[in-house]
């Protein structure tokens, strides 16, 4: 009979509070598409739908085996981003990020628990996009010097804002890419250093380079940042023909040729007349 009246009473209890719990949680739909996008460890969390007037959304991130901790920018928020660059106070850490819907600011929430999503593992270190590097270019006697900028990240030590460099040490290459000028065949150097050398170039061409990033340790596919825009040298001791085409040269010599031939056929027809002129006292000298 004991057992009786306990089953009753669960069933009284689930089917009268279950459907409340089901309408209070359709009124936060679960987040979808939750995708990470980071570049240089700015790193942002990115989800759907645009929640209505009803429910907002709010971001917890943890670390993997670590505690959760609310980002304050992103606490019962409108947005469908959050940025949680520095957040990640560990860049070399693995880090899940859970999207919880809930009801709007000033509201009395109806659940203890609330609808999530959890967000695919995110490894800085290793996962953020390297964007194109800048650089300048010098070339000069057959050598090119390129001085890279190390980029600045999204993440501070102290008051400081770290650069590549600074975060992956003696892993941060760049790779060099360099052709002549007006050239499809393509050659590639590797530096473990910002200041980059190049030798070996042939003197009086013009040469193009490009910079990326390169990170050997990285899995396959992530190794290398975005391609940098392309920079090439003048040429050095430029020779006519190489400033400018045949057709102009010959032209040029064309009409000084023309023109040598006019000044001494008016400077002849000149003398002549001088001559067969009466009481010429002066010579004519061509």
């Amino acid at each position: 009979m004991a057992t009786t009246r306990i089953e009753a009473g669960f069933y009284f209890l689930y089917f009268s509070f279950f459907p409340m719990l089901l309408s209070a949680s359709g009124l936060y739909p679960q987040a979808k598409n939750v995708i990470w996008k980071s570049t240089n460890f700015k790193t942002v969390l990115v989800w759907e739908p645009k929640p209505s007037a009803n429910y907002s959304y709010t971001v917890e991130l943890s670390p993997v085996g670590g505690n959760a901790q609310k980002i304050p920018n992103c606490i019962q928020s409108s947005q469908t981003m959050c940025d949680l660059s520095t957040a990640m106070t560990d860049p070399k850490a693995c880090y899940v990020a859970d999207v919880l819907s809930q009801p709007p600011r000033g509201v009395i929430p109806e659940l203890s628990e609330f609808p999530h999503k959890t967000s695919p593992k995110f490894c800085p270190y290793n996962d953020t996009e390297i964007d194109r590097p800048k650089f300048t270019l010098e070339v000069s006697k057959g050598k090119a010097t390129l001085n890279v900028t190390d980029s600045p990240t999204a993440i501070f030590n102290g008051q400081h804002l770290q650069t590549l460099r600074d975060i992956f040490s003696e892993q941060l290459h760049y790779k060099v890419t360099y052709w002549k000028n007006r050239s499809t065949g393509k050659k590639t150097s590797d530096s473990q250093t910002s200041m980059i050398e190049v030798t070996g170039l042939d003197q009086g061409e013009s040469y193009c380079f490009q910079v990326q990033v390169y990170i050997p340790s990285r899995t396959y596919g992530k190794q290398f940042g975005d391609l940098s825009h392309a920079q090439c040298s003048e040429v050095e001791n430029q020779s006519i023909l190489d400033v400018y085409s045949p057709a102009v040269i010959i032209s040029a010599i064309i009409l000084i040729l023309l023109l040598t031939g006019i000044i001494i056929t008016v400077t002849v027809v000149c003398c002549k007349r001088k001559k067969k002129a009466p009481k010429v006292d002066k010579k004519c000298v061509v």
